[in-house]
């Protein structure tokens, strides 16, 4: 593909048929609404059992006592809405299957977390992600990232509320308010009084129907055009079937590159340091299950995107045999799907409530994840800070009562997006912009000890300005063209890779449009490196403003917020190499002997009785630019 030439996706093979408006049977409602019922019976389940007991500890924390696999589906159904569930399959049967190789990022996208992040915030014993911040920076930069958190999350709880109900009720008829407000006052009901034990259990309920009525679509679907294997062929004769593209060029919407390596930012920016997911980690009752519990996204991940990726290709073979109607070929991509399924499973009764049941259950575990994180970090980082004498009986009612607000207040913003027209989709852009300057900020106290508070401010200041501009300019750009508007790099719909596998539709123009040039150039970076972008202004900013203003001098360093990269890294060197290091940095200081070596240093103190830990990280925090120190093992 050529840099900024997009090739229109061509169109769906249409009958002249007009579409009747899918109806649901009564077996149909009776599975849709057993979903709710039930969803709502496990939160009650949970929120009246001990009631009167309860801690704020058991509310926002689960008393911390959650196992690996409730706390794994968890994470996996936070981020898999139902904009993923409706764009994934829509994006393979337009485009084919380049974006599965978004796969290849989830590897280090949860290994990272998995071995930094998790133990990091684990032994610090924390509640909120941004606790960290104080713990690191200062009170200032936790509130900044609390603010920028919960900017962040109002404006996506809205639009994934909105949007989904939207999309149904054009195709199916479903009463577009009535479903909102369903999802909505279930949705805040379970997780105001239920916390967050009620919240994962429901995911985990929730998440064996996305699965559910996602593979009831692939065995009936594959079942009607004959086989996975004529799927296969199908789609791989009228060229669906997309081989490696390498091309290193960013502005490429979709290469291997981009969707391998873009993608690991993404996941961090999801996996690593959102307040939603950190939370998840936390409440596991040892820090090794939370390990595990990130270990076991993995292959659940791997599953949810190859279903996905079945489903556009089934659709697409469908399609083949059964043409489009006129009706259904003008609709907007995040359609397709649905209409889709109710042609597919229209003459067996319970099955098209099952898959609606399963883009709820999406919208459900999403939104509920939402409600609680932006109440925890509410809680924790902006009241009991500055009001500590709070009892725990009026601490548990004010958390209910936050989890209620921000309820309401989603209802308030899923009626905003109905009035913004075009803008809602730069709207919806706005998650995936937000995580990126949150990534880079955590990345700046963990992984450089000389970084200062001044820095992270600006840093995280200079990595949102950088997001807004690209991104809202890219929108601008499109709608002043006369192309329909669409998110960073024709991303529709593009909630946090859900978030990253939830980019959903992709509104590429129907015209061929000519190769960009200055800004417009920019504007064309693909949305998958938006994040790799922003958290790499904020570490490039935040350092250079830390080392101009003294770094860290005269402040006190906590060891146990860095993650001590270079010590690791040169203990890969053999021992003769380390040996040399020393000499280098602590020939006059240091005793040459061989309790400085970490084969030798069993006790945990260096030869003159200094703490190792400490000295080495002292050391770093303050050489700057060049931390050329004793290699030393850590406990992190």
């Amino acid at each position: 593909m050529n840099v900024g030439v997009s090739t229109a996706a061509p169109l769906p093979p249409a009958s002249d048929t007009s579409v009747v408006m899918s109806t649901f049977s009564l077996v149909d409602y009776v599975v849709f609404i057993l979903l709710l019922v039930l969803s709502l019976a496990i939160g009650l389940y949970h929120a009246y059992r001990g009631w009167g007991r309860h801690t704020v500890g058991q509310l926002l924390m689960a008393d911390r006592k959650m196992g690996c696999l409730p706390v794994a589906l968890s994470l996996l159904a936070t981020f898999q809405s139902a904009v993923a569930i409706l764009g994934v399959p829509s994006e393979i049967y337009r485009f084919g299957t380049q974006y599965w190789f978004l796969g290849c990022s989830y590897f280090l996208g949860l290994l990272i977390p998995a071995h930094i992040f998790i133990p990091i915030f684990y032994r610090l014993h924390l509640t909120s992600a941004y606790e960290y911040l104080e713990l690191r920076f200062s009170k200032t930069v936790r509130v900044c990232g609390t603010v920028t958190f919960i900017f962040q999350m109002v404006i996506y709880m809205g639009v994934v509320l909105y949007a989904p109900s939207l999309a149904l009720n054009a195709v199916t008829g479903f009463d577009l308010w009535l479903s909102v407000l369903t999802l909505g006052i279930v949705c805040t009901v379970y997780t105001a009084l239920g916390g967050l034990k009620a919240v994962i259990w429901t995911d985990v309920f929730q998440t064996l129907v996305m699965f559910l009525g996602q593979l009831a679509v692939i065995i009936v679907g594959s079942a009607k055009v004959g086989g996975l294997g004529h799927v296969w062929a199908v789609a791989s004769q009228h060229g669906r079937i997309s081989g490696i593209e390498l091309d290193l060029d960013p502005f490429v919407r979709h290469t291997f590159w981009t969707l391998a390596f873009g993608g690991v930012f993404m996941m961090l920016s999801l996996y690593g340091v959102n307040q939603a997911q950190v939370q998840r980690y936390l409440s596991s009752r040892t820090e090794k299950a939370a390990v595990l519990s990130c270990y076991a996204v993995f292959p659940c991940q791997q599953v949810v995107l190859c279903m996905g990726c079945l489903i556009g290709l089934v659709m697409f073979a469908y399609y083949q045999e059964y043409p489009m109607s006129t009706q259904q070929s003008q609709a907007a991509p995040d359609q397709f799907v649905l209409y889709f399924v109710m042609d597919l499973l229209k003459g067996l009764p319970g099955l098209p409530g099952l898959f609606v049941a399963c883009l709820f259950s999406g919208s459900l575990s999403t939104i509920s994840s939402a409600f609680n994180s932006l109440a925890t970090v509410t809680m924790e980082d902006l009241i009991r800070p500055w009001f500590p004498e709070f009892s725990e009986a009026r601490a548990i009612m004010l958390s209910r009562s936050l989890a209620f607000g921000y309820g309401l207040l989603c209802l308030g913003m899923a009626y905003i997006s109905s009035q913004m027209g075009p803008v809602l989709q730069a709207a919806i852009s706005i998650f995936g912009m937000v995580g990126g300057p949150l990534l880079g900020l955590f990345c700046l106290g963990i992984f450089f000890p000389c970084a200062n508070p001044l820095g992270a401010i600006v840093g995280l200041l200079a990595g949102l300005i950088m997001a807004f501009w690209i991104g809202i300019g890219s929108i601008v750009t499109s709608m002043g063209s006369g192309v329909a508007p669409s998110p960073p790099n024709g991303s529709s719909f593009s909630l946090p890779s859900n978030l990253t596998t939830a980019t959903v539709t992709t509104l590429m123009p129907s015209t061929t449009l000519s190769k960009p040039t200055g800004l417009q150039r920019l504007y064309s970076l693909s949305y998958l490196w938006y994040s790799a972008h922003n958290s790499t202004t904020v570490i490039v900013v935040g350092l250079t403003i830390s080392l101009l203003t003294g770094g860290m001098r005269g402040r006190s360093l906590n060891p146990g917020t860095i993650y001590p990269v270079l010590p690791r890294l040169l203990a890969l060197l053999p021992l003769s190499c380390q040996k040399r290091l020393c000499r280098r940095s602590y020939g006059q200081d240091l005793p040459m002997d061989t309790d400085l070596f970490p084969e030798k240093m069993g006790n945990g103190v260096l030869g003159d009785g200094r703490d190792k830990e400490a000295v080495a990280l002292d050391g770093w925090a303050h050489q700057g630019s060049s931390p050329t120190f004793v290699l030393q093992e850590t406990s992190l």
